[in-house]
């Protein structure tokens, strides 16, 4: 599936709540994007981001979930 481009300029980005304070491996996304879900590095914000479809981002969470 293609999506149209998104404007993430106003995104309100958050981070992953396994993200250490240290500035390590962390992971950002951002809500109120209907059916995305926008990820990245928060070591990079001005990096690309991922958009995820939402339906992936549900099983792959679920998956964790299951398996972490």
């Amino acid at each position: 599936m293609r999506y149209a481009p998104v404007d993430l300029s106003t995104a309100c980005w958050r981070k992953s709540s396994y993200s250490n304070s240290n500035g390590g491996e962390c992971v950002e996304v951002a809500d109120d994007f209907p059916g995305l879900v926008p990820v990245r590095d928060s070591k990079n914000p001005q990096g690309p981001a991922l958009l995820i479809p939402g339906t992936a981002w549900s099983e792959f969470v679920d998956s964790l979930k299951k398996h972490g």
